[in-house]
Order: structure tokens, then C-alpha cells, then sequence
């Protein structure tokens, strides 16, 4: 198999570069690959340099996906920090295979990590990628969608998700560079999504169909979910984490509240944000609730003895430490978000 790429280079730095795959254009020989660049309609690259012209290369790295049956695929991304030996492939990614087309649930960290992802599935199916579901804003699951708004995707998200990622787009893509590498990112652009979801939305993939619901202010202000009743898997992103300490960007007690709403739906599998990366329903949620509930608790303590949060944040959940990866690096964050939200209550 050969596949299409652009060579692309920073301007401010000619000699950082990357090939960034285009997508749609795989074909079994080199030739008839070479024939479709006479055709070629390119996405938009103009923020660099292209010093040659597109080129066709063999099949580039491919991400590793489990096949959990009834047509739902899944890739664990390591219980990791971002950094330049992962290039963001720190999150959980899905797909689903329909009789009509394919939806992809999360995208990755960055369009190399998106690419990896695509190249799987097309292996998988040549079934067109209807959607992407982008399940919240935060970078490591966002940064991949390029590759799929690219393949003719509708991105799919909250309806506060194209606000929330506009008004952090300089932040995440300034940390997503400096942990991974300028050359890694090149090409990842933020996607806002076509479709935004606030009421329920139904996604007909062709003999099946993903159910996706928008939640209130939880793991984050913009929190998704997408289920699927053909095999009663629910996609829960980062409402539902497993291994990897939890992280708060929203709200604690409105967590709590959703997973007790999450639990009410018929799945008997979930597919989390990060861990799993398929653990039985609702049964796995006992940690994360057990985790938040002694978030809270913690917090309501130290602000009813006066503990300032500076100190506060050194104590706080500090007897889950033996149960969470990158406990150090989440819980103090968790800390100052709980203790911020439930001081003034």
C-alpha cells in the first residue's frame, strides 16, 4: 500500500519538518498513487513551507488497535505525560464500524498521532469516516482530528466545545509543542466541530447507531458520551478514567452527579479516556467514585479547619496516592479546582 504525503516545514525554521499524511488517497500501487496527484486538492497548509511537491511513500506507522468484537475497536494510549517519545498518544481512541461508514471516537494528541489512527482503520475498512466524535476539549484527545475533518468527517462535539477550545488554542498548542517537539506537531491544527451537540444526536452508521449526549459541567465544561446498543458499549472519555489519576477541570460534585446519571444507561462494557481500555459497566466506576468522593471530602475538611489552599493541596486526597499513576502530577491540580469550587458553598 502506498499513501499520499506533503512535506511540510516550519517557516520560522526551514529545517524542521515533517510529512504529514493527506488523507484519502491510498491506492495498492505506487503509480496509481502517483496518479491521483494530478487531482490533488490539498487541505489547507499555508501556515508552512512546502519545499517539494506531494509524493507517494509506502504505508507509514500505524496505531495498535484491540479488536473487542461486534465491529468496536479500541487503542490504549499510555498512562503518560505528553512528551516527545509519545508525540500525545496518551488517550484512549475508538472506532466503529457501521454496514454505510465508520465513526471515530477521539482522535489522539496530534496529527501524528491522528495519521497512525487513520492508517489503522483503513486497514480495518475502506468504509468512508462519516463522523469523529470529540468527547471534550482537552488536547489529547482534540489534537488528532485534522486527519479525519480532512478524510470528509463531521466533527462532532458539545455545543460549548468550539468556544472552549478557542479560548485555550494558544495555551494547548504552545504546551503540545514544547512537550513533544516542533517538528512532531507540524500540521496539528485545532478542529471546531459541525455538529454540536445539546440535545441528544443520533448517528447512523448503516445497521447501527451511536447515541451521543452532552453532559453538565463534570470532568470538564464540555463533556460527551457515545453509546452504542449493538454491543452495549458506552464511550465515556474522560468521564470515566481507570488507572490514571481522574483529572478535574470542571467540577467535582457535578462528576459525581453525572456518574450516577452514566450509570443508569443499558451498557454492559465502557471504553474510558485513559486505562482500560475495555472494562465491564458500571461496575469499573467504583475507584473513580471512590476517588472523587475523597476529593471532596478531603476538601470540605480542610476548609472547615481553615487550612489555607496552599497547604491544602499537600493533603487532599493524599490516601489515594497508592492507587493512581501520575498521581503527583493530577491530584494537586484536582486539590486546587475542589477546594476553589466548594470553598464559597
Amino acid at each position: 500500500m502506498f499513501e499520499l504525503v506533503a512535506s511540510l516545514c516550519l517557516i520560522a525554521a526551514a529545517d524542521v519538518c515533517r510529512d504529514v499524511l493527506i488523507p484519502g488517497h491510498e491506492s495498492v500501487s505506487r503509480s496509481e498513487c502517483q496518479d491521483r496527484i494530478r487531482t490533488l486538492s490539498l487541505p489547507d497548509f499555508s501556515a508552512y513551507r512546502q519545499p517539494v511537491e506531494p509524493r507517494c511513500v509506502p504505508l507509514g506507522p500505524t496505531a495498535d488497535f484491540v479488536d473487542v468484537g461486534g465491529g468496536v475497536f479500541v487503542h490504549r494510549g499510555q498512562i503518560s505525560d505528553v512528551g516527545p517519545f509519545n508525540f500525545g498518544d496518551v488517550s484512549n481512541v475508538a472506532f466503529v464500524v457501521g454496514d454505510r461508514s465508520i465513526a471515530v471516537i477521539d482522535a489522539g494528541g496530534s496529527r501524528k498521532i491522528g495519521e497512525a489512527v487513520y492508517r489503522a482503520i483503513r486497514q480495518t475498512s475502506d468504509l468512508p469516516i462519516s463522523h469523529l466524535v470529540l468527547t471534550h476539549m482537552h488536547p489529547d484527545h482534540v489534537f488528532g482530528a485534522s486527519v479525519f475533518a480532512d478524510a470528509g468527517a463531521r466533527i462532532v462535539g458539545h455545543r460549548k466545545l468550539a468556544r472552549a477550545l478557542g479560548d485555550r488554542a494558544e495555551s494547548y498548542t504552545t504546551s503540545f509543542t514544547n512537550r513533544m517537539g516542533a517538528a512532531a506537531f507540524i500540521g496539528t491544527r485545532i478542529v471546531a466541530p459541525d455538529l454540536e451537540v445539546d440535545e441528544p444526536v443520533e448517528l447512523d452508521l448503516g445497521g447501527r447507531t451511536l447515541v451521543v449526549r452532552a453532559w453538565p459541567v463534570s470532568h470538564s465544561h464540555t463533556d460527551i458520551t457515545a453509546f452504542d446498543g449493538k454491543t452495549g458499549t458506552l464511550f465515556a472519555g474522560d468521564l470515566m478514567f481507570h488507572l490514571h489519576t481522574p483529572a478535574v477541570d470542571g467540577s467535582v460534585r457535578g462528576w459525581q452527579s453525572v456518574l450516577k446519571d452514566l450509570a443508569a444507561i443499558p451498557a454492559r462494557q465502557v471504553v474510558p479516556g485513559h486505562g482500560g481500555p475495555i472494562l465491564d459497566w458500571p461496575e469499573s466506576a467504583a475507584p473513580l467514585m471512590r476517588y472523587l468522593a475523597v476529593l471532596e471530602a478531603d476538601t470540605r475538611a480542610a476548609i472547615d479547619r481553615g487550612v489555607s489552599l496552599s497547604k491544602a493541596v499537600d493533603v487532599i486526597g493524599r490516601s489515594e496516592a497508592a492507587n493512581w499513576d501520575l498521581f503527583d502530577l493530577f491530584n494537586p491540580r484536582n486539590a486546587t479546582v475542589a477546594y476553589t469550587e466548594l470553598e464559597w458553598e
